[in-house]
């Protein structure tokens, strides 16, 4: 049988250590994406200095040079984050100390040191993200330093690496149930696994609050999942699949922002401000952590939002109907929310109170202006006007596009009159400024358009590509009016998706729906996408609520939290006993005769020496000759020739005669 290449280049000490370089390797990689590039260059380098150092066989750098190494990595983390506390700062600094003490084990503690040092940083992984992918990547990394733990704890022969990893895996398996079973009983705390306050406005993917030509079209190259809706009905038309966000009504020449005015706020006494007609239609929305305040739906949402597994009160929907909570999204949340396609909003207004939605700043876009000057003396009716501004783009050689050219201080002049080139942002703005020009009141309304139905699980799928900005107008008599100047354009945008309105580069286009039908790759992404909603559901959704209506629906009525961590403790035990059984008749059989040798063991042990583990009746014997008087070593003589001669010879006789000898001769051994 021929040795492989490797065992006859590395001993066994290399190997091993080889081992604990690729698991903690394997263990930093989740980070890789969360820490700065220069700890990930510090890592990458640390790893190969003590990979190198152990293939060439030399010795570990001194103290005195590791000291001054680790005093510069934890000054660059505090020049970095200006602390060191908090999530990101705790977390470089794990990350740092595991790959320096990688250089620093002189000793079996050290390396205990290692591995459990690993094991914590494979939970703080869990601050960042709680996917499928990262749960795999957590349980390949414990099963790597299980392996590494083991190959270690090995005394003689080392079976191959295919079998410790095996080994190690089968220890992880045989903690699964009882990971299960605390995942379901254990009580749950509400709120996110990392609540720090300093850590709380970590950076998000998502609509902002303000808008500029150039931020949504950046957004819409993202395939990141914004929000999951489940219908109680049939999904609706994708004309009709507009998902109000935030309404931006102030404007300062460049940017549109939202403007957070007492008036929006119903006080008490006052009448609605909107009418609803037709029949709702009832919403569950998972919506992304965004770190931002307000929940999107259905235009026009109706009534209050209920969250799941909270008592939120603080959620309220306002005059230009944005649903906003108090606090932000830090953590994916669930809820419930109504919506009416059918509604007049502030039909019986009258322009006065509108007089903030005609604002324009003085010195920006003359052209627009005088263009809006030109159009209200044409037309005095202002449907018309509406109408002849949507002609207008919709036969002037605009393009729909997400390279729009870069836009100077006059953004809705060089984009009307030059450029004529852009995205939902640039149609949307200059549309509300030609509105404001000719006396119209009109807004600009920030958020999504459309979906897609994962033909997997039935859940509407908007992503952040999906982001979108249309044009409310108000009109005397008929109030706030929806007007989407990208339908004229493109009304495919609108009518189907955005990629059958614009040539999308890289993954993003080849991943999504084709007009020549869905693609394999699409199919996939569905499949995941369906898998990952699940868990999401399923797993990270579970929360006290859904825990207590578990235990309710098995019979548990009015449990508390005490009543909770008993029945954990109790199934727990049951489940470990269980798991037992198996490993204690997996036992080696003890005979009768062995059982009397092992009584006279621990009786020498007691009085001399122990027996070595590896050390038979005959060496046992040698041993005892030295160390015991003549009159106790001839009792112990006797009985371990007779054992000798009972366990090994050839014809020892009737076994009960035997043993009932040796115990004679064990009570002789006094």
């Amino acid at each position: 049988m021929k040795t492989p290449l490797f065992r006859t280049i590395l001993s066994r000490d290399k190997s091993d250590t080889l081992l604990l370089i690729f698991a903690c390797a394997f263990v930093l990689l989740p980070h890789a994406d969360h820490v700065t590039w220069w700890v990930n260059a510090c890592c990458a380098l640390l790893l190969t200095w003590r990979g190198w150092l152990t293939l060439s066989g030399r010795r570990l750098p001194p103290a005195k040079l590791l000291l001054p190494v680790a005093f510069l990595m934890m000054a660059c983390v505090y020049l970095t984050y200006r602390t060191f506390l908090g999530r990101e700062a705790g977390v470089t600094m794990l990350v740092l100390l595991l790959t320096c003490k990688l250089l620093e084990m002189h000793a079996k503690r050290d390396l205990f040191v290692v591995i459990f040092l690993g094991f914590f940083i494979l939970l703080t992984s869990f601050f960042y993200q709680q996917t499928i992918l990262a749960a795999l990547l957590t349980m390949t990394g414990l099963c790597l330093l299980l392996t590494a733990q083991l190959s270690f704890h090995y005394t003689g022969v080392v079976p191959p690496l295919k079998q410790r990893l095996k080994f190690g895996a089968t220890i992880l398996g045989l903690a699964i149930p009882l990971t299960v079973i605390a995942f379901v009983l254990f009580p749950r705390i509400q709120g996110p696994l990392w609540g720090l306050p300093g850590d709380a406005q970590s950076a998000r993917s998502g609509l902002s609050n303000s808008m500029s030509p150039g931020n949504i079209s950046e957004l819409a190259q993202s395939e990141e999942i914004a929000f999951r809706v489940k219908f109680d009905q049939a999904v609706p038309p994708k004309a009709l699949l507009y998902w109000r966000g935030i309404v931006m009504d102030k404007f300062d020449g460049r940017n549109w922002s939202h403007e957070d005015r007492r008036s929006l706020y119903k006080k008490d006494g006052e009448p609605s401000w909107i009418n609803y007609a037709g029949k709702p239609i009832r919403q569950e929305i998972t919506l992304e952590a965004n770190g931002q305040n307000w929940l999107f739906a259905l235009d026009m949402p109706a009534g209050k939002a209920e969250i799941e597994g909270s008592a939120e009160a603080n959620i309220v929907t306002n005059r230009q109907m944005e649903t906003r909570r108090e606090q932000s999204t830090q953590e994916r949340i669930k809820y419930t929310i109504s919506s009416y396609p059918r509604y007049q909003l502030e039909a019986d207004s009258n322009r006065e109170k509108q007089i903030h939605a005609l604002y324009l700043p003085v010195g920006y876009n003359p052209r627009t202006a005088a263009f809006a000057a030109s159009l209200r003396q044409q037309y005095h009716d202002d449907m018309q006007l509406i109408s002849a501004v949507l002609k207008y783009f919709n036969s002037q050689g605009y393009t729909y596009t997400l390279d729009a050219p870069l836009l100077g201080k006059n953004s809705a002049d060089e984009f009307l009159f030059d450029t004529k080139a852009g995205f939902c942002e640039h149609y949307a703005s200059a549309f509300v400024l030609l509105m404001r020009a000719s006396g119209i009141p009109a807004r600009v309304v920030a958020g999504y358009q459309g979906g897609e139905v994962n033909s997997v699980d039935g859940f509407l799928e908007i992503r952040q590509s999906a982001a979108h900005a249309w044009a409310e107008v108000w009109l005397e008599g008929k109030g706030w009016l929806r007007v989407d100047p990208t339908a004229a354009v493109a009304p495919e945008r609108v009518q189907q998706s955005l990629n059958y309105a614009v040539q999308r580069q890289g993954l993003a286009g080849l991943m999504n729906l084709s007009p020549a039908g869905i693609s394999f790759f699409n199919q996939i992404r569905m499949q995941w996408s369906a898998a990952n909603n699940s868990w999401n559901q399923w797993v990270l959704n579970y929360n006290q609520s859904r825990q207590i209506s578990l235990l309710n629906s098995l019979g548990f009525q009015h449990i508390d939290w005490t009543q909770i961590s008993l029945l954990f403790f109790a199934i727990a035990s049951l489940v470990l006993g269980l798991m037992a059984l198996p490993l204690m008749r997996n036992q080696p059989h003890v005979t009768a005769l062995d059982k009397v040798y092992f009584s006279f063991c621990r009786k020498m042990e007691k009085k001399t020496a122990a027996r070595a583990l590896h050390e038979g009746p005959i060496d046992y014997l040698n041993r005892l000759r030295t160390s015991l008087p003549a009159s106790d070593f001839e009792n112990a003589e006797r009985f371990l020739n007779l054992y000798t001669s009972a366990r090994y010879g050839k014809d020892p006789g009737p076994e009960s005669n035997l043993i009932r000898r040796l115990k004679t001769l064990l009570a002789a051994c006094r």
